[in-house]
């Protein structure tokens, strides 16, 4: 039986080297494994202050680096979430079955509240788990790749599913969080012991970066002491990052990158071989951008997309509508 995957990437900044390994690096690969949907999360883009102009952008940019990835429209999906009225719909249903401490001890709702004042803190934060679960569950997937710091709100969707399956007889499939065995956590340049983000110019390497500037924030990041290129991120956490994003970018493992490098003692050599890597990905990947926004064959994609997600949802709302007692139309 084929696997069912579903992915997202929310636009609320711009796209990162780790953004490019954890998700788009691998579309390829899982569209000849099984179903593949894939979508922008710009309904989760309004839980933080964000202004129209930089969403509408982001989310083209989100496409066409989709599509530049190896996303096949014609066999995959790809679509906006917000033009799928589906996911806000599921949304209002399945937030009741939910609990207010459930979503209260969520990783990312804590972190990211610590770090705002509880006045200015939108209710979308708080139940964001439960629209995410809704994307999730509209579609029957098994299989979903997250990072990290995605895995609880899986965990979360499986409760939920599992608890209204119990409660309406079966209803949702379950589905399974994925991580990359490889590149799952792709850190900061200038600190590798923070993830890398969509806020900070010198740590981050940007998809739309050019050529010239990524080398330079390869060649300037932050190395540790010694000269010995192993992979040991507790006392190495900037050597380990760069072995991280040169194994994940030539498709080998961690150990094969520093049996590679076993003879290197120079850092300056080493982050140029892991420059010139990261340049010949990006910059294939920049070419095949730049011809679908000019070309702007994402529009056509994602009107595609948006169809077929419809269908898909649809029939996953019709069925759990009927199951908790509304009247058909």
């Amino acid at each position: 039986m084929a696997k069912n995957y579903l992915t997202g990437i929310k636009p609320t900044g711009k796209l990162h080297l780790g953004n490019y390994i954890g998700v788009l690096k691998n579309i390829k690969k899982i569209q000849e494994e099984g179903n593949c949907i894939f979508f922008i999360a710009d309904l989760h883009a309004l839980t933080l202050p964000i202004e129209p102009e930089t969403l509408k952008q982001n989310s083209i940019d989100i496409a066409c680096f989709y599509l530049a990835a190896g996303l096949d429209y014609n066999k995959s999906i790809l679509f906006l979430q917000s033009q799928v009225s589906e996911h806000a719909e599921l949304n209002a249903i399945l937030q009741n079955y939910l609990y207010m401490g459930e979503l209260s001890r969520m990783t990312q709702f804590k972190d990211k509240t610590a770090k705002t004042n509880n006045n200015s803190i939108g209710v979308g934060i708080f139940t964001y788990p439960i629209l995410m679960a809704c994307d999730i569950l509209l579609y029957n997937c098994n299989v979903v790749p997250v990072g990290e710091d995605q895995v609880q709100h899986v965990e979360l969707t499986r409760t939920l599913a599992t608890r209204f399956n119990n409660r309406y007889g079966e209803t949702f499939v379950i589905p399974t969080a994925q991580v990359n065995k490889v590149g799952k956590r792709i850190m900061s340049l200038s600190d590798p012991t923070k993830k890398m983000s969509k806020s900070d110019p010198k740590g981050d390497i940007f998809l739309k970066d050019d050529l010239k500037t990524i080398r330079k924030k390869i060649m300037s990041a932050v190395t540790d002491l010694g000269d010995e290129v192993i992979y040991d991120p507790i006392n190495k956490p900037g050597i380990s990052n760069l072995l991280t994003i040169y194994a994940s970018l030539k498709d080998i493992s961690v150990e094969e990158a520093c049996n590679h490098f076993k003879d290197c003692h120079r850092y300056g050599d080493f982050k140029k071989e892991v420059a010139d890597v990261v340049c010949e990905e990006i910059g294939k990947l920049q070419e095949r951008y730049n011809f679908i926004l000019e070309n702007k064959e994402y529009l056509k994609a994602l009107e595609i997309g948006k169809n077929k997600a419809k269908l898909l949802a649809n029939k996953t709302l019709k069925r759990v509508k009927k199951k908790v007692g509304f009247i058909d139309e």
